[in-house]
């Protein structure tokens, strides 16, 4: 398989210079005399919109899309993009709905929204489910996948791959929220030019053509030939059924996976916290419209490897150790068909989507250790200095035991983007229930919540074993049984709300704040017909 060439290396060392020289500018330039947890840990409210919007992409764009998602566009075609269109749905509703709530109450980490709505019990529980989360399924992930795809691509060491990644990801965030937020900028940048590159070239590759001509008559080509992998909405006679359900991808548990990653979730919601309400919708917004374009450059190649797989390229190549067609080696296969130079920049885009994940994984770990377990039950008289030097230290031990873990995970069983998914839903409908029953309803309780966050993982993990006598749960999708325990959840607390007393521990909330502005209001109008154009357009 043909490795980097030295163009390529010249493209990938001006990224790195140019990343972590950017980057030092902006330490060196927005260091304040003294260092506070405001400061390190959300920017002290200043990241502009545009940041805020890169940093939210850069930081959930990785190896599990870039190499997942393509593999997923590989085997089931266009159909995973419903991840990302209906993300850019699910932005708007938290840029109105969520993010104001936590900015008029003054909540700066997800823990601290549940010891304040409910109790102390229940921060520190969520905490350390968010953190186990967080490092053992996210980090080792991103970590895992993202050294799987450099190793192939340049052919270095699979270990020293992974070393690499973790060291260049320190040294970003222990820069803080604001090197984080403003190298996300380049990041982006990278991500996308690197990665429409790369389909540019894919899809002139199926057609055998050059230039924009190439393009059309390639998704010409790959639309006639593999019309399959063109569809949204999968029947249940489909191999991909139990993946993606038909319209529970519309109307079901999509919407739990969705709302409860971009808008209960530390990860995400750090980089608009320490903003003003305009500022951190403007920028959700902007990740939104960002999202309508993340197919083109992380599904997209899948289908057109898939499209050149099938014209008999790169057979033994697509083959995993067991012999079997590993979907997953898609994209870092058809890297390697690219140019010099070009393969240089894809190679650079697809490093900074995983450093940049890293870094935001490694600060939102940081920051709930540090600001909710650390300041309130280890040093809860340490100074803003000492909390600082904590939560770089928590960085690096993080990515030290992502390491260890990573390969021990099974992460390449069923796919680095399905695996991502599946452990997540274990936690992720009691954390949605638990939130959203905190927004909107005075009487839900501390009882409810500690029910929907420990019960509902409880389920979750029966069902995802089969541990349930009464039923065969491996032939449930698992986006259903998501919504079925949220359901759940949300019906035990409704109760439990109502037959225990009261605990008065409402949120401030003025209906008035609402209400976006009409810029807003343009751009999201926009964003959403493009959504409903899209599924018109591949039902």
């Amino acid at each position: 398989m043909q490795q980097l060439q030295t163009l390529d290396y010249i493209v990938f060392f001006f990224y790195f210079i140019l990343v972590s020289g950017y980057g030092y500018w902006i330490y060196q330039r927005k260091k304040s005399t003294t260092e506070s947890t405001q400061d390190f840990f959300l920017a002290e409210g200043s990241l502009t919109w545009w940041a805020i919007g890169a940093s939210l992409i850069a930081s959930n764009i990785s190896a599990e899309q870039f190499i997942g998602m393509s593999g997923n566009g590989f085997s089931m075609g266009l159909g995973i993009s419903t991840y990302e269109w209906m993300a850019a749905a699910t932005l708007i509703i938290v840029a109105v709905f969520f993010m104001p709530i936590y900015l008029k109450n003054k909540i700066y980490t997800m823990p601290q929204f549940l010891s304040q709505r409910y109790n102390p019990t229940v921060s520190l529980i969520m905490a350390v489910f968010w953190l186990a989360l967080y490092i053992l399924v996210n980090l080792t992930s991103i970590l895992y996948l993202g050294a799987l795809a450099v190793s192939g691509i340049s052919g270095l060491d699979f270990t020293f791959c992974m070393i690499a990644l973790a060291v260049f990801a320190i040294i970003i965030t222990i820069g803080g929220m604001k090197v984080i937020g403003f190298t996300d900028v380049i990041q982006v940048f990278f991500l996308i030019i690197g990665g429409l590159a790369t389909t540019y070239l894919a899809i002139n590759l199926v057609s055998g053509e050059t230039g924009i001509d190439g393009v059309i008559s390639g998704m010409k080509m790959m639309r006639e030939n593999h019309d399959d992998h063109f569809h949204m909405i999968f029947r249940k006679s489909s191999p991909f059924y139990m993946q993606l359900p038909g319209l529970a991808v519309l109307l079901g548990g999509m919407w739990i996976v969705n709302l409860n990653y971009w808008g209960c979730n530390q990860y995400i919601t750090q980089r608009a916290l320490g903003a003003d309400l305009k500022t951190a919708r403007n920028g959700i917004l902007f990740a939104a419209g960002l999202k309508l374009l993340m197919p083109v450059i992380v599904v997209l190649p899948g289908i057109a490897a898939y499209a050149l797989y099938s014209k008999g390229l790169f057979q033994a190549e697509m083959l995993g150790a067991d012999g079997v067609i590993n979907p997953d080696k898609a994209y870092p296969v058809l890297l390697n068909l690219l140019p010099a130079g070009l393969k240089g920049l894809s190679f650079a885009a697809l490093t900074a989507a995983v450093v940049a994940s890293l870094a935001g994984k490694a600060n939102s770990i940081s920051t709930i250790f540090t600001l909710d377990i650390f300041r309130n039950y280890i040093g809860k008289n340490a100074d803003e200095k000492k909390l600082v030097l904590v939560g770089r230290f928590v960085v690096v031990i993080a990515m030290i035991l992502a390491i260890v873990v990573s390969p021990y995970m099974g992460i390449d069983k069923k796919g680095g983007f399905q695996f991502i998914q599946e452990m997540t839903g274990l936690l992720s409908p009691g954390i949605f229930a638990s939130f959203i029953m905190g927004f909107f309803w005075k009487r839900t309780n501390s009882a409810g919540a500690l029910f929907a966050i420990v019960g509902g993982f409880v389920i979750a993990l029966a069902m995802h074993n089969n541990y349930f006598p009464f039923a065969d749960w491996t032939q449930v999708p698992f986006l259903d049984r998501m919504g079925l325990v949220f359901l759940i959840c949300v019906a035990v607390m409704f109760v439990l709300g109502l037959v225990l007393p009261d605990e008065k521990k409402g949120l401030q909330i003025d209906v008035s704040m609402f209400k976006p502005h009409r810029s807003f209001v343009i751009g999201a109008s926009f964003v959403l017909a493009m959504i409903v154009i899209l599924y018109n357009h591949f039902w």
